[in-house]
């Protein structure tokens, strides 16, 4: 096994970048209210149940190839159980978690979880439970599921407007430059894009990814000072039209809608955000987000003046609630 400074993703002109953490495998969300927060994500955004045990049900969307994309669990409140990254291999999964025990925030292992075996768990230094993980199940569609279409895990569902992928999840933190460093230090996450305020100074909100994707991974600074809370979880819908629809279902069928339609000026997606009836945030996002291949990226920056035209582009802004609320909820109420 390498040492703790040999798995550290690139400091020094003379070591080479490892990039071992190969995509979003699936997050765990918690919810108060169970039956609400499932008809949402089956009957609104038509995902699938693959398998319920105990407080648990495990969701994907049609084109997710694992097991599952969503854990939603029964919980006093809204929030996030974890996050979990799956390596680019058995071998890249020891390097990372040698990298992440140097830095003193290993958690340990667990033998595992449906659809997927033996987890690392850790925490980041804005407090964030996540996992990383090599051992998965893929999702093997019944006969009357399977597609013609062989490069496609299932039939598109017929119910809802249904998303296609999880895309990724955005964090709330206390302090964004510290987590962001360990995401990549340790894991080999690349900065795609950052707001800087004051300056420079001070770092607002950061986007990294492991992929051409423009982010999985998304940090912003908590204005209540807290830390480890969730601010949205993300899932690709699309075209245009998918998003319209989307909030027709919505707006009839009582979905609070925070957000949008809009398009980002940061990520150029069209995006909506609303409120699953647990509480937690969801963003449908898609269409025209645009990709990386760079390998030689230089992360966009975004200050103050830049962002009064670029941070949504057109649809309208976004709500002083958008930088505050998170779940769990402190303080006030939706």
């Amino acid at each position: 096994m390498m040492s703790a400074r040999e798995a550290t993703p690139g400091t020094t002109l003379d070591q080479e970048p490892l990039f071992e953490v190969a995509q979003l495998a699936h997050v765990e969300l918690f919810t108060p209210k169970p039956d609400a927060t499932l008809h949402f994500f089956k009957e609104l955004l038509g995902m699938e149940e693959s398998e319920r045990e105990g407080q648990s049900v495990y969701l994907r969307a049609y084109e997710d190839f694992y097991h599952h994309s969503l854990k939603v669990t029964e919980a006093p409140k809204a929030g996030l159980g974890h996050v979990a990254w799956r390596t680019t291999s058995p071998q890249a999964l020891q390097r990372r978690v040698a990298a992440i025990e140097s830095r003193g925030l290993g958690v340990g292992w667990s033998e595992g979880d449906r659809g997927h075996g033996p987890a690392y768990r850790f925490a980041t230094p804005g407090g964030h439970p996540m996992e990383l993980l090599w051992e998965v199940d893929y999702y093997e569609a019944p006969p009357e599921m399977q597609s013609p279409l062989l490069n496609r895990p299932q039939k598109r569902p017929v119910r809802g407007v249904p998303v296609r992928r999880l895309d990724h999840i955005n964090l709330m933190t206390d302090e964004v430059t510290p987590t962001r460093e360990f995401m990549q230090e340790q894991l080999g996450f690349r900065v795609r894009e950052n707001i800087l305020f004051e300056g420079g100074k001070v770092e607002f909100a950061t986007w990294l990814s492991v992929s051409p994707l423009v982010h999985e991974i998304a940090f912003m600074r908590d204005a209540t000072g807290c830390r480890g809370r969730l601010h949205h979880v993300c899932y690709w819908y699309g075209i245009p039209q998918h998003l319209a629809d989307a909030a027709e279902i919505f707006a009839e069928n009582g979905i609070a809608i925070e957000a949008g339609p809009g398009k980002h000026g940061i990520a150029q997606a069209l995006f909506m955000y609303v409120f699953e009836p647990g509480g937690n945030r969801i963003e449908l996002f898609g269409d025209s987000g645009y990709l990386i291949f760079d390998p030689a990226w230089k992360p966009v920056t975004w200050q103050e003046e830049s962002l009064k035209a670029g941070a949504v582009f057109y649809g309208g802004g976004l709500p002083a609630e958008f930088f505050t609320y998170g779940t769990p909820q402190v303080g006030g109420s939706l």
